[in-house]
């Protein structure tokens, strides 16, 4: 089963992929942890990611793609899950000829959704805890930058919904309720 998880910064995507690797045998997907794995794998892709970031330059969509493809690849085990990817039109239909092209299917796209204001709380609540406790905080993890966070998202990656959606494919979840609640709410979407 591939399946992706929409919704904006801090929902908790990563929270529950990684959730969902452990529970269903899945691979997670996260195109940050690809791209610094690739900077540091020394193989071709790896080193082409390696003299992008090094510019300070973003990675193309080709270059991300590229990544997810050798990905799909290799082991499959209880199938990927897609976090952080797709951000755009463009990568949503990039990822819809990749998976054809391997001979995969995209089974679900589960929206968390969130409310904007207890997002925003959420996440300055959280970085000024792990601040307290002695423990890295993002430096962009401050009202100001999860505003603008949010802003980027429904710019870019929020028109994902309406596409899914068109495609039969979305499904929402409410993620604002516990961790166990939104796992238990995304597995009835996958069980169906």
């Amino acid at each position: 089963m591939n399946i992706i998880l929409l919704g904006p910064p801090g929902a908790g995507k990563g929270t529950q992929a990684q959730m969902l690797v452990e529970s269903r045998d899945m691979i997670q997907l996260s195109t940050g942890d690809m791209l610094r794995a690739a900077k540091d794998s020394g193989t071709e892709m790896g080193r082409i990611v390696a003299d992008v970031m090094a510019r300070g330059d973003l990675v193309t969509d080709e270059i991300v793609i590229g990544l997810i493809r050798e990905k799909l690849q290799g082991d499959k085990r209880g199938g990927f899950i897609f976090d952080g990817f797709p951000r755009t039109l463009a990568q949503a239909d990039a990822l819809a000829t990749l998976l054809d092209e391997q001979g995969e299917t995209l089974d679900a796209v589960v929206e968390m959704r969130v409310e904007d204001e207890t997002l925003v709380k959420r996440i300055v609540n959280r970085a000024a805890e792990a601040a307290a406790a002695g423990q890295p905080v993002r430096a962009d993890d401050n009202e100001q930058s999860v505003r603008h966070r949010l802003m980027e998202y429904y710019k870019k990656t929020a028109p994902l919904i309406g596409y899914y959606h068109a495609k039969g494919q979305l499904a929402s979840v409410d993620g604002m309720g516990s961790m166990e609640e939104v796992k238990a709410a995304i597995a009835a979407v996958l069980d169906k």
